[in-house]
């Protein structure tokens, strides 16, 4: 059985900064965003019935969609 890696935990602030420049159409915050979450992308998309790389795209899309969505 593989081992996941755990990723470095950040702060609430840190993660809001990535967040506010991800928004602000920073591609290297989003990057970093991504990686933050790419575990969880992809133990998620074991339990979808779909080939992998679908899966994970998918996720991602609306990952993205999320995070560039208008505040309302």
């Amino acid at each position: 059985m593989q081992k996941e890696v755990a990723s470095e935990p950040i702060t609430n602030s840190e993660f809001l900064n990535l967040l506010n420049a991800a928004r602000n159409k920073d591609s290297d915050a989003t990057l970093q965003l991504l990686e933050l979450y790419k575990p969880d992308i992809l133990r998620l998309g074991r339990f979808i019935h779909l080939p992998k790389e679908d899966v994970s795209s998918e996720i991602i899309v609306e990952f993205l969609e999320l995070i560039y969505r208008e505040k309302k």
